[in-house]
């Protein structure tokens, strides 16, 4: 049994070996933490990081204390009757309980009159001893600082605690340029360990989305990131995310000279189960069936039973956050959970092992189901944006629990209630693809038993599938078999009775006419609709079907009868608490004053409508706003010409080939022919450019005549507020191309407050490099119309 003696360093910290990449903003803001607090605590999960940070800062601040900065590594050691010992080992207390006092009496006297700093570097298996001990020391000695490392927080008085958070990672939903992938904090990190082992490696435009691919599935946890780019000598990036399936089995090829649970990621996730309490284990693998994050609704629901009961889950819970197993966070108001990539896999492993996988995915897509079910009972009504947004926070779980669907002999009925609930989801989430896949591969696995199930049970969720598959290929713009997709929707709904579904039919088919130019059979078949849900009451798609024919009677001319259509479903919506059809009401209002020549009238109903819209993420009604206000605008080319270009990029977002929506294809040719006629060809592509390649933030902003969202960098909780008038001015000298030397004279000040300055407002930005705040500096003077040279 040995002491666990860990690193002396009576000068200080040990030298680094490696950078540190992507924790300028965190060192800057844990040595603010220090600067006020005698017990600052960095908390996260294994190979998070915090170990080296806490390196960093402490080699930053060693000046601060005289009497020297202290490390104590407490991973090897076990027995917490020899903390004491070894803290004092660390101070280089030759023999720390000698003349029989205690050890912890030796520190008390060694310290009492000292200023020093002590790191405690991974408290976590010994949390209650450190917690002790730091205490009686922090009382006894009014000169110390500690700052400790650990996977749990020692929850003692005066604790200021710094979660340790991943670095960020590329996003793999919106690819980026090599140059803006390079420039991320995780590449940066791998780049530089895969150079170290195979020297010349760099991003280039062939492996840069494989390598924002790997660092992303990584979670930018730096240990995963390290021990994969020491990969880099056998395998590509490529390769790598691959075999990433069993990631546990790729990631072991660790420092010889580390640590034996830092050596492999299984071997460090170990060490994070091993300090979990049986039940904590348990629900850390029940909750790995979770994905993309959980909410405590949820958690009861796929979680409990009889070992693990309702009243008793919060709490263990509890345990798994304090110990960096599960993070916490608040999103509109409400707690969600959830656990990076890495440690769910890990959980769910054991979940497999324990035999319990089967039925808490079942359970899990159970909950879903009920959750989608009771959406769309609501989803005409007062909460239908706060339904939508719970949707769309769950999107990964419906994921899981359709695929639990498509993979499962027997359960294709209940996936297919399941993606067609809420009917509309698919459409206000932008996700139309998705959709009709899932609906395809749904539909798909009844195969050729679909004609002898029709008529087994009235209830059956295949009519609506089918008709909504059908729908989804008309909103992407395939019409070539659509049209015979909805024959067979409508076919399969009257042989079951089921009238909804062959409303619904109808209105599909409606729409696919409008495409065409069938103004006349559109208005047929939405009125039939609109009386069979009349006749049914269903509200909900009485409604859609009034807004639909008030768009077809714009289209076709006729003012008066579109105008009351729109009036009817602006009351009825609104006297229901309904946004989202108000909003394609107003779009309809919009046409109507378009056709009529009121341009500002259109405009203004127009965003009015995305106004609505907005918070439902539907880029498909949204972009057929902006065509209207696009034409709106035609005696101001410039502007219309960067319209037209952000047109091309909300076109984009909503996927498949569409230029615009068809029925509107032929005004917007014809409008775009009027405004490349009026401004000189190279004007208009600069204006057409300007517009496709802003951000969808951006664009929003211009459509709506709204003032630019500031550009920035990755900003979290931790960043300071605005750049007080020094800091504007620093930034500026930084702008330009000066050092801190060079700072420091020309604003007559030390060099160290001129480095203090630049640390802080790299920190209040969210930046991690000055050339990144160059760049802001001059993004902020063409906002303010000031010339580049900053005059």
């Amino acid at each position: 049994m040995g002491t666990g003696a860990p690193t002396t360093a009576p000068g200080g910290p040990e030298a680094e070996l490696t950078t540190l990449v992507g924790r300028r903003a965190d060192a800057a803001r844990v040595r603010e933490l220090l600067s006020a607090a005698r017990l600052v605590t960095l908390t996260g999960v294994g190979g998070v990081g915090k170990t080296r940070l806490a390196l960093r800062v402490a080699g930053d601040v060693a000046r601060a204390f005289p009497d020297g900065v202290h490390l104590a590594e407490l991973a090897s050691l076990r027995e917490g009757d020899l903390l004491a010992q070894s803290v004092g080992a660390a101070l280089g207390l030759a023999n720390p309980g000698r003349e029989g006092a205690d050890a912890t009496e030796a520190l008390v006297a060694h310290l009492r009159d000292r200023r020093a700093l002590l790191v405690l570097d991974n408290c976590e298996h010994l949390v209650d001893d450190c917690a002790r001990l730091t205490g009686t020391l922090l009382r006894a000695a009014p000169g110390l600082r500690v700052l400790a490392t650990s996977r749990q927080t020692l929850a003692i008085t005066a604790e200021q605690v710094f979660p340790v958070a991943p670095l960020p990672v590329p996003d793999p939903q919106h690819p980026c340029a090599p140059r803006d992938i390079r420039a991320c904090p995780s590449v940066v990190l791998f780049t530089e360990r895969a150079a170290a082992v195979l020297p010349g490696f760099t991003v280039t435009e062939t492996n840069a989305a494989a390598v924002a691919r790997l660092v992303h599935r990584l979670d930018g946890l730096p240990f995963a990131i390290e021990l994969a780019a020491a990969r880099m000598r056998t395998l590509t990036p490529a390769e790598m995310l691959d075999l990433l399936a069993d990631r546990f089995a790729l990631l072991n090829g660790g420092s010889r000279v580390a640590e034996p649970r830092q050596r492999t990621l299984r071997k460090l996730i170990d060490w994070s189960h091993a300090l979990c309490t049986p039940a904590e284990r348990t629900l850390w693998a029940r909750v790995s069936v979770f994905r993309d994050g959980f909410d405590l609704e949820a958690l009861r629901q796929v979680c409990a039973d009889d070992g693990l009961p309702p009243a008793a889950l919060v709490d263990v819970l509890g345990g798994l956050v304090e110990k960096s197993v599960v993070v916490h966070r608040q999103q509109d108001g409400r707690s969600r959970y959830g656990l990076l990539e890495t440690v769910r896999e890990y959980g769910y492993e054991r979940l497999a092992a324990s035999g319990e996988l089967a039925a808490s995915r079942r359970r899990h897509r159970d909950h879903y189901a009920d959750l989608t079910a009771r959406a769309q009972r609501e989803w005409f009504g007062p909460r239908q944006a706060e339904w939508f947004a719970r949707l769309r926070r769950d999107h990964a779980n419906l994921r899981a629990a359709l695929e639990y669907c498509a993979e499962r002999p027997g359960e294709t009925e209940a996936g297919l209630a399941l993606a067609v609930a809420p009917r509309h989801y698919w459409i206000t989430a932008g996700s139309l693809a998705e959709g009709r896949r899932w609906l395809g591969r749904l539909l798909g696995g009844d195969g050729d038993e679909a004609g002898e199930r029709i008529g087994e049970r009235i209830d059956t969720a295949r009519p609506l599938a089918l008709a909504t598959h059908a729908y989804l290929g008309v909103l992407l713009g395939g019409t070539a078999d659509t049209l015979r997709e909805l024959d067979a929707a409508a076919a399969v709904a009257e042989a079951c009775g089921d009238v909804p579904a062959a409303a619904w039919t109808r209105h599909h088919r409606a729409v696919l006419a409008t495409w065409q130019g069938d103004a006349d059979t559109a208005g047929r078949l939405l009125a039939e609709a609109l009386t069979a849900f009349r006749a049914t009451g269903r509200l909900d798609g009485a409604v859609e079907c009034m807004v639909k024919l008030a768009i077809v009677h714009a289209y076709a001319g006729d003012a008066e009868r579109a105008a009351a259509l729109c009036r009817e479903v602006e009351e009825t919506s609104a006297a229901h608490g309904e946004s989202w059809l108000r909003g394609i009401a107003r779009f309809a209002r919009a046409v109507l004053d378009a056709r009529e020549g009121d341009p500002k009238a259109a405009i203004a109903a127009a965003r009015e409508a995305i106004g609505l819209m907005r918070p439902f993420d539907d880029w498909w009604d949204i972009a057929m706003c902006v065509e209207v206000i696009a034409w709106s605008t035609v005696d101001d080319p410039a502007r219309a010409a960067r319209l037209l270009g952000v047109l091309r990029l909300l076109w984009g977002a909503v996927g498949g080939n569409l230029e615009t929506a068809p029925f509107m294809r032929e005004r917007h040719r014809a409008f775009e022919e009027t405004v490349r006629a009026a401004l000189p060809a190279a004007r208009f592509e600069r204006a057409l450019r300007s517009g496709a390649e802003s951000t969808v933030a951006q664009a929003l902003a211009f459509v709506l005549d709204e003032p630019p969202a500031v550009p920035r960098a990755r900003v979290d909780g931790r960043t300071g507020g605005p750049l007080t008038r020094r800091e504007s001015q620093v930034a500026e000298l930084v702008a330009e191309g000066l050092t801190n030397q060079q700072i420091a004279t020309r604003l007559v000040i030390a060099r160290s407050t001129a480095e203090n300055h630049v640390e802080r407002i790299l920190t209040k930005l969210g930046f991690t490099s000055r050339s990144q705040l160059a760049v802001w500096t001059h993004d902020r003077r063409m906002r303010e119309g000031r010339p580049a040279d900053g005059g």
